[in-house]
């Protein structure tokens, strides 16, 4: 038995090293770069590639069974002279008897300068859809054709599944790659350059250490990116589940769209991509861009349908107005310190087209807003936001006026100071002002036409107090929807010192001319606060309720007031005119009348009035007030004219009459006896609309009208007391008709 194993042991020696010196005859003996005919046209029958091999083939048989190829290039067979990929060196060993086992363990795996072009021609094709495809019928004879029966031998069957081969690597190392993407129809390329990738031991379900670098550059725009990447790769083939741990991704952005500035990024978290179940995720998310700062995590379910994306995401408070600027953007114009403390947190939901933040948080700078905010569809930006905001002070975030606006609304005051100062109310000897004539509207592009028609969008808004137009707006409430490029605003109401409004209306962008229509409803809101808040000197003080209907064209201020046609109904209540003392002027008529002198100097500036209404017709930007009517107390007033929206200007004739003297120490040139109650006194207003009553003065071709009236009414008078009973009724009357002539 010794003997037999001594024999046997010498025997597998024997087989032993004649395998080894077969395999050193093979590798010594036997060249493969005698045979590049033969592997190219393998490649072409088995492959469907064109394979060039410029460079010499280097190999080892046992026990490792290794290639290396030099300058060799891949084409598909319908473009056999237009390689898609060449390399300058590819180099591996695999362990021979492990191949039988279906398991490849090899050793360090190097590539130097692979070069990948990828291109869609203008029909849409990619020169990687023909790989692996046959030569066209017409290229067919430029290549030797492959036998039939290797043919038929090769589709005849179904194969059964094959297990998956295991994998055993010790490293893999790729340098100076690089790839280029082209695409014919748009005109764009895209680069990816000295790209490197080293990386540890592969192995199954063991983690491989991945780092990997690489410049990145597009055209149209111009865009260059430095990348790299760094983790712990594991993946189980069998489990279909794949981890790329501890992956920390950092560079640096640059090109045209950032105007010069750079973009510095980076982002790190834990990555899963479970097929089986059809989920990816990515927990531990940290990403920062510039000095944005950023923490969350993402879920994507049903990968093998229409994915589910789901997670949250919590944004560091943040300077948008300089993030904004170091990323080459720029802002509109808006008050110093805006955006300076930007903050969120919210849950994300989505698909490939759409995104919702649910539960936001958002605190812009000195507000808070919580609710929904959601693209519905990104190709038709449909925008949905339902929020509520404690404080939002919207005029902070518009742009400042133009200087042609501010030179407008200078000239404009400028005016309406030198008519301010000819008028001087105070006894109303002095002549009318002027009508004014400067423009007090702006002629400034009001809306982003191209950009609104396009909105798809539903929003629901609520503030606990909003600051609009300087206007403290208190529990206020917007619904306004846009679509196809009409946008309708279902309801703005809120509180506004102590009073109420409610608007609603749309503006069509659809015309060539932009359309607008809007509905008003004011309710006892003090019409001196809204005047101060617009930096004006009130001319009067009361609650006014109105109103309206109007509608207008246009895309400036100056268009809208010129086209502005409709209708309103307006009053104010327990008011006050401003620095007119309506009471001396009127005093100053009646002692005319009475051939007197005041004997006693104005007891007040101000005139109060219980109530103060009428109905404007709108034409044009003028508005007509034929029915305007004044409680004052001792007198009432009836009077109608215009308001010249466009200038802001009125011309109204004012009638008085005088119910009595109710002051407790009247001057006797201001007493009114029995023969001018009822009488109507005029009045004539005209200048700009800020004079209010200041801009008034006695109508002197009126005030004759009246002399004449009482003068009759005194004769009548005198005929009565004469004629007594002696004359018939009828010849009185006639008397009476004579003299009122």
């Amino acid at each position: 038995m010794k003997a037999f194993g001594k024999i046997l042991g010498l025997v597998i020696l024997g087989l032993l090293l004649i395998i080894v010196a077969l395999g050193f005859a093979l590798t010594h003996l036997f060249d493969p770069n005698d045979y590049k005919d033969e592997i190219r046209q393998i490649a072409r029958d088995k492959a469907h590639i064109e394979l060039t091999l410029n460079g010499d083939i280097g190999w080892s048989l046992f026990p490792w069974l290794g290639l290396e190829l030099h300058d060799a290039g891949v084409a598909t067979l319908a473009n056999p002279t237009q390689p898609f990929a060449d390399l300058q060196m590819l180099g591996l060993s695999v362990r021979v008897l492990p191949l039988l086992r279906r398991e490849v363990q090899m050793s360090d795996v190097r590539v130097e300068g692979l070069n990948l072009r990828l291109t869609r021609n203008k029909d849409g094709h990619g020169n990687w859809q023909d790989i692996g495809k046959a030569a066209p019928a017409e290229k067919q004879g430029e290549t030797p054709a492959t036998s039939t029966g290797e043919t038929g031998q090769a589709s005849a069957g179904t194969e059964k599944p094959s297990q998956p081969i295991r994998l055993d690597i010790d490293s893999l190392t790729v340098n100076n790659a690089r790839i280029e993407y082209n695409d014919e129809q748009t005109d764009k390329q895209f680069t990816a350059e000295s790209i490197q990738l080293s990386t540890g031991p592969i192995h199954e379900a063991s983690n491989t250490p991945v780092k990997l670098t690489a410049f990145l550059a597009s055209t149209q725009p111009a865009v260059r990116v430095r990348t790299e990447l760094n983790g712990e790769l594991r993946f189980d083939r069998a489990l279909q589940r794949y981890q790329f741990e501890d992956m920390r991704l950092s560079g640096e952005v640059a090109g045209d769209p950032l105007q010069g500035k750079t973009v510095t990024f980076a982002a790190q978290g834990q990555l899963l991509l479970d097929q089986a179940a059809n989920v990816g995720q990515w927990t531990g998310l940290k990403v920062s861009l510039n000095q944005l700062r950023a923490l969350g995590e993402l879920k994507v379910n049903d990968l093998d349908k229409t994915p589910q994306i789901s997670g949250g995401i919590s944004i560091a408070q943040f300077d948008l107005a300089k993030f904004v600027d170091s990323i080459g953007q720029t802002l509109p114009a808006m008050a110093e310190g805006s955006l300076s403390k930007v903050e969120l947190v919210s849950r994300l939901q989505g698909t490939p087209t759409s995104l919702a933040l649910e539960d936001l948080n958002l605190k812009l700078d000195d507000s808070t807003f919580s609710g929904r905010l959601a693209i519905e569809d990104f190709d038709k930006q449909s925008l949905r936001a339902q929020l509520k905001a404690d404080t939002f002070n919207v005029d902070r975030y518009l742009p400042p006026k133009s200087a042609a606006a501010n030179s407008a609304t200078s000239a404009r005051k400028a005016e309406v100071q030198s008519s301010e100062a000819d008028a001087m109310a105070g006894a109303g000897t002095t002549p009318l002002p002027n009508a004014p004539t400067k423009g007090a509207w702006s002629t400034d592009k009001l809306l982003p036409v191209e950009r609104l028609s396009k909105l798809d969008v539903d929003a629901d808004l609520s503030f606990g107090q909003l600051t609009l137009d300087k206007l403290p707006i208190h529990n206020a409430a917007l619904k306004a929807s846009g679509q196809g490029g009409l946008l309708t605003l279902s309801s703005l109401r809120g509180e506004l010192y102590n009073g109420s409004f409610d608007a609603s209306g749309n503006l069509d962008l659809r015309p060539n001319t932009p359309q607008l229509s809007l509905q008003t409803k004011i309710s006892r809101v003090p019409v001196e606060r809204i005047l101060e808040s617009q930096g004006q000197t009130p001319p009067i003080k009361g609650l006014v309720t109105l109103n309206s209907n109007l509608t207008g064209s246009g895309n400036s201020q100056k268009a809208l007031i010129d086209s502005l046609n409709g209708n309103a109904s307006f009053a104010i209540n327990n008011g006050v005119l401003i620095n007119a003392n309506l009471e001396q002027q009127l005093c100053q008529g009646i002692a005319v009348l009475n051939r007197k002198n005041l004997g006693s100097t104005p007891r007040g500036k101000d005139t109060p009035f219980q109530e103060l209404k009428g109905n404007l017709t709108f034409r044009n930007g003028v508005a007509s007030n034929p029915d305007l009517k004044v409680r004052i107390p001792g007198l009432s007033v009836n009077g109608n004219g215009d308001i010249d929206l466009r200038v802001l200007g009125m011309d109204y004739r004012v009638g008085i009459i005088v119910e009595g003297d109710l002051s407790t120490n009247p001057d006797p040139a201001c007493q009114v006896g029995d023969r001018f109650k009822g009488i109507e006194l005029p009045l004539r207003c005209r200048g700009p609309l800020e004079l209010g009553a200041k801009a008034c003065r006695l109508d002197k071709d009126g005030l004759g009208q009246v002399a004449a009236k009482l003068a009759g009414d005194r004769l009548q008078q005198k005929i009565d007391e004469k004629l007594g009973d002696k004359v018939s009724p009828e010849l009185k009357n006639a008397l009476k008709g004579l003299f009122k002539r």
